[in-house]
């Protein structure tokens, strides 16, 4: 396992992150145990979790699993999505964030969370309420690090010029969605993080299970897309699909599992911190986890890449595109 720094945090991080979604869901606590165990021997200090996965039992359960090694491990929680029925247990208010970030602390059982991020983004409260209470939190010591999922670019860019501007503490981590499917990112997230050193740990590697291959010619494969109408829509469209059935392909020539070869792609680019990495038995985990000694080189990387249609420019000025592509210097 390589350890590289979480952004301007000076935080030393594994190069995988392991997402607990599937803790006290699809894994009950003695299979969470066994993911968490694999994922200790492979080296990853670096966990991801929120105070909605599984209603809370993904914080409880992670809790449990890292008593007496919390000093050795960096985690991760978030807020900002519903978590009940109440019109105020939503969102980025000020009374929300000081509620959550207890109920987090208290099922984590720890006093101080690494990275806590906002989960969404909640245009109702002032964007100074959101960035003045996470700076609070940091201040109390609750979190050391504030972080932002599923932001634009350009709120993203906002915020931290508000941060700035008003002496605050800052973004220092952003937790996008990035696949060879879903390569929005590149537009504009992942030079803004290169650009400011954030540190970046992205979600959906596998595209939702569609990199895996197992859904290439039937609608019966066992998983998110089949199961979750909210991934089902994520991924409708046929690019994905073709885009999948050409990279499963690639894989098998390559004579790689896919799943190792995809998240080894996302771990090369050279804005990603770390591949937020999930699992619902070892056996689905284990390839995954060989991601970690897998190193792809510049070429490899842009032969995956032209798999998929081009990504856009910011500017649509196609004709500047460096000659170098990703890796270029």
């Amino acid at each position: 396992m390589d350890y590289t720094l979480l952004g301007r945090t000076g935080v030393s991080v594994s190069t995988l992150c392991f997402g607990t979604m599937t803790f006290g869901r699809e894994a009950d606590e003695e299979t969470s145990a066994k993911l968490f165990e694999m994922c200790l021997d492979t080296g990853i200090n670096f966990f991801d979790c929120a105070d909605i996965y599984a209603g809370g039992r993904s914080e409880e359960i992670l809790g449990k699993l890292m008593a007496g090694m919390r000093d050795e491990l960096v985690i991760t929680s978030k807020v900002g999505m519903p978590s009940g029925e109440d019109r105020n247990a939503k969102g980025l208010s000020r009374r929300y964030i000081m509620r959550r970030v207890e109920t987090s602390l208290k099922r984590l059982g720890t006093d101080t969370i690494d990275v806590y991020f906002c989960h969404t983004y909640d245009g109702r409260p002032d964007l100074h309420e959101t960035l003045r209470a996470l700076d609070d939190l940091v201040t109390q010591g609750k979190i050391r690090y504030a972080g932002v999922s599923n932001w634009p670019a350009w709120r993203t860019a906002k915020a931290l010029g508000e941060c700035d501007r008003l002496g605050l503490n800052s973004i220092h981590v952003l937790q996008p969605m990035y696949s060879l499917a879903k390569r929005t990112a590149e537009v504009e997230i992942l030079p803004m993080a290169a650009e400011e050193n954030l540190g970046v740990i992205s979600y959906s590697p596998l595209g939702g299970g569609l990199l895996t291959g197992k859904y290439a010619g039937t609608s019966d494969a066992e998983g998110r897309l089949s199961s979750n109408e909210m991934y089902a829509e994520r991924y409708r469209r046929e690019m994905y699909h073709r885009t999948a059935e050409r990279f499963t392909e690639f894989a098998s020539i390559k004579g790689i599992h896919p799943v190792t070869l995809a998240v080894a792609w996302v771990k090369a680019h050279p804005a990603i911190t770390a591949p937020i990495i999930g699992a619902r038995n070892p056996e689905q985990l284990q390839p995954s986890l060989e991601a970690a000694d897998y190193s792809m080189t510049p070429e490899e990387w842009e032969d995956i890449s032209a798999l998929t249609p081009p990504v856009p420019m910011a500017t649509d000025r196609d004709e500047e595109r460096s000659g170098g592509g990703m890796f270029a210097k």
